[in-house]
């Protein structure tokens, strides 16, 4: 059975050579991708920037409407196609996108290590990465075996898949899936599949590629009780973050200590977070619930 832990976990993103959170205050913060600086909305940065000047080559202003909108605003040139970044040996090109994000999400790092430490010493594992956006965290786990990568957006597969080519990885084992997650989890219970690991990173709120409507607090306890049939005894762990909504790690973790009662193992829960570059604060980023089943 597993166990669940009720005590908070703190999972901490420090920065790397292509990555930084440079300052935070005022419900913002600076960050460092390669060579360039952007400025981002940031509501839980609620304290004061340590620098009273911030130089960036950008800055994405928020709209009045709190859920989305809002536009880039550039001080200098920017490549609209994007630039190369990399994460270990993971290669991929950073953009400032519509969605005030650039193209990735730095803060994951921790989690793809956490992930890749569930898995060391193999390389036959079957893993898959619900919402997988961009491809970085499917490209990471593609290191042990092979990888289904799922994403509603044809666009966000096709950049997943230049990713994977930029870093040389074009030839790992990843099944790139423009697929509803929910329908497909559903579809893989029904097949008798099973994992290893999942991962999953959904929306707020979002559509798949038939129009499907997703609402996180609506549809999450069923894509949660689908991923639990994927997974038995021998698999490693799933890993669920959570971003922007009125909810606590620790209501993710009941839910998920619910679904996977049968199962050996340990249940865990906290924030994401990243330390600050030379001032060393922690910006909370997510919530997150994990269950883990070491070998």
């Amino acid at each position: 059975m597993a166990t669940l832990s009720t005590s908070p976990v703190l999972m901490v993103g420090e920065g790397w050579e292509d990555y930084g959170l440079v300052d935070s205050g005022h419900g913002r913060k600076l960050e460092r991708y390669g060579n360039r600086r952007f400025v981002r909305p940031e509501p839980q940065a609620m304290w004061t920037p340590k620098s009273e000047q911030w130089d960036a080559d950008g800055e994405f202003i928020p709209g009045s409407d709190e859920d989305g909108g809002g536009k880039w605003v550039f001080d200098r040139e920017v490549p609209r196609e994007g630039w190369p970044l990399a994460w270990n040996e993971v290669s991929f090109t950073a953009s400032c996108t519509p969605f005030r994000h650039l193209g990735f999400f730095p803060d994951m790092a921790p989690v793809w290590d956490w992930m890749r430490g569930q898995l060391a010493g193999r390389s036959d594992a079957e893993t898959m990465n619900l919402f997988g956006y961009t491809g970085v965290g499917t490209l990471a786990l593609s290191a042990h075996g092979r990888v289904t990568h799922v994403d509603a957006s044809k666009k966000s597969v096709a950049q997943a898949r230049e990713n994977a080519a930029l870093a040389g990885l074009e030839d790992r084992p990843v099944r790139w899936m423009i697929d509803d997650a929910a329908k497909f989890a559903a579809r893989e219970v029904r097949r008798g599949r099973r994992y290893d690991g999942i991962i999953l990173d959904p929306p707020k709120f979002g559509r798949g590629p038939g129009g499907e409507t997703w609402r996180l607090e609506e549809n999450l306890p069923a894509l949660l009780a689908d991923c639990r049939q994927l997974l038995d005894a021998d698999s490693r762990f799933l890993f669920l973050t959570v971003y922007a909504v009125r909810m606590s790690s620790l209501a993710l973790a009941g839910l998920m200590d619910e679904l996977f009662a049968d199962l050996p193992g340990t249940i865990e829960h906290g924030d994401l977070a990243v330390r600050e570059d030379a001032a060393g604060r922690l910006l909370p980023t997510a919530i997150f619930a994990r269950w883990s089943n070491p070998a």
